[in-house]
């Protein structure tokens, strides 16, 4: 996991793509988001969101 992250900001540091950031931190807050409310009794009103 660790070796993904630092490939992918090598690749936007190479490449000045740095706007890529906020997109990945914004998927990656989702996903996790997704995952913590799949066994909790939060869950009915996280899925309301989307």
């Amino acid at each position: 996991m660790f070796e993904l992250l630092s490939d992918l900001w090598e690749f936007m540091r190479e490449r000045k793509k740095f706007w890529l950031a906020p997109l990945v931190l914004v998927m990656l807050l989702l996903g996790g988001l997704i995952i913590f409310a799949q066994g909790s009794a939060v869950a009915p009103f996280i899925y309301t969101l989307f």
